[in-house]
This record gives structure tokens, C-alpha cells and sequence, in this order.
């Protein structure tokens, strides 16, 4: 299966990550529980929340046990 590219983590916010995606004419493919991955494939956790707009939506991930979500700010993650 593919990994693909889906945002950098902008922020933490209430124990989540906050990522802005890639974007580009509303093509967007994550969707709540969507597990996300580091650049090195490990689970970095999933996501609980879309908001923002359509074109170039934020996600909130739920960061997994064990991930400290502040070292993550300006990481590019992915997803399967």
C-alpha cells in the first residue's frame, strides 16, 4: 500500500497535534481514524477532527502513548 504525504504539524492544542494538510482543489483524503505516520513509518497517532477550509482543511490527531507531540511540531506526516 501507499504512503502519501498529508500535512506538517503546525501546533499542539489540548494534548492534540494540529496539522495542516497538503490541500489542492478540495482533494482531500484523510478522514477521522485515519492512523498517521512519521517519516520513519511509525505510528504517530490518529485523527479525531477536521475543521477549516475545504480547500486546505486542519487536522486535530490524537497523539499515540509514548509520542510527545511538542518534538513534532514542523514534522511532515503521512498516512497508508
Amino acid at each position: 500500500m501507499a504512503v502519501r504525504r498529508v500535512g506538517t504539524v503546525r501546533d499542539t492544542a489540548q494534548g492534540l497535534l494540529v496539522l495542516r494538510t497538503e490541500g489542492g482543489n478540495g482533494n482531500y483524503d484523510e478522514e477521522i481514524g485515519t492512523t498517521v505516520l512519521s517519516e520513519s513509518l511509525e505510528d504517530v497517532g490518529r485523527v479525531v477532527d477536521v475543521f477549516g477550509p475545504v480547500e486546505r482543511p486542519y487536522l486535530a490527531v490524537t497523539p499515540e502513548a509514548g509520542v510527545h507531540a511538542p518534538a513534532l511540531v514542523g514534522s511532515t506526516l503521512y498516512a497508508r
